[in-house]
């Protein structure tokens, strides 16, 4: 009985000794599907990087959660499952998530995109519009009719940044270079942006680019219709072989690997 007893106590500490390898549980958040091959796409390849580099580090995502209250049940729910650290993606989960930073000062939020932080809600963010700016200078130099298409989501800083960066980029090898831009008012809404491509392409422009969640929409009509186009957030120039000019791409990993460790 006694050698039972010690069996069972010695089973016992390495069952939590192989639990205490993984100490930090991180939570995802993404407004849309993982499989976009677009904003959610490079955010939740950041977390399968942060899971390969960190060996104590466990994760848990969830998709298609929408901009509103939704979020914070959500938000709520992971951390009373030991979530430690949070990353709602989204540009319009920042209200919702600085409410529930508040109500758990014990937990660390990372929110992508963000102006307005707290003693424990960092935002992060990179300058991708430099990228963009030389996604412009390949659209400017390719151009047969120095008309380029945008299609937006919604007005941010973010999103006006990339539209200029990309105009004048393409200015720089083009001073005859004019962008029209088509608002979606929408993240994703596969048929506003498929309208859109249509649109700008009827009317005389060559080169197809955006800032919507995902780029497939756009680049599908784009290839289709014998156009070039540049893609953003990931690569998904599998869906555009003959067209896909170039793109600008994320590598979140790095830095949410850094966010993590400050926050251990």
């Amino acid at each position: 009985m006694r050698k039972a007893i010690r069996t069972l106590l010695a089973t016992s500490i390495l069952a939590v000794s192989v639990q205490a390898a993984a100490d930090t549980k991180v939570g995802f958040i993404y407004v849309g599907p993982k499989s976009d091959y677009g904003y959610n796409y490079a955010q939740d390849q950041g977390r399968l990087y942060l899971e390969e580099h960190m060996d104590d580090v466990e994760t848990v995502h969830f998709e298609n959660i929408p901009e509103n209250a939704d979020v914070q049940r959500v938000m709520e729910r992971m951390v009373r499952s030991g979530v430690e650290v949070v990353f709602p993606t989204s540009y319009g989960y920042l209200d919702h998530a600085l409410k529930v930073a508040e109500k758990y000062p014990e937990v660390h939020f990372a929110h992508s995109g963000g102006l307005k932080t707290s003693d424990n809600l960092m935002t992060y963010f990179a300058e991708i519009d430099q990228a963009m700016y030389l996604s412009g200078v390949a659209a400017g130099l390719t151009t047969k009719t120095n008309k380029l298409g945008f299609i937006a989501a919604h007005p941010i800083p973010q999103v006006l940044r990339n539209i200029n960066a990309f105009t004048r980029g393409a200015q720089s090898v083009n001073p005859d270079v004019t962008t029209s831009v088509i608002w979606t008012s929408n993240w994703s809404d596969p048929t506003k942006e498929a309208e859109a491509a249509e649109a700008l392409i009827s009317d005389g422009a060559d080169v197809l680019t955006g800032h919507v969640d995902s780029p497939i929409n756009y680049v599908q009509v784009a290839e289709r219709r014998g156009v070039y186009s540049v893609g953003y957030h990931a690569d998904a120039s599998q869906f555009a072989p003959e067209g896909w000019l170039v793109g600008a791409v994320w590598n979140w990993g790095p830095m949410m690997v850094d966010i993590v460790k400050s926050a251990e």
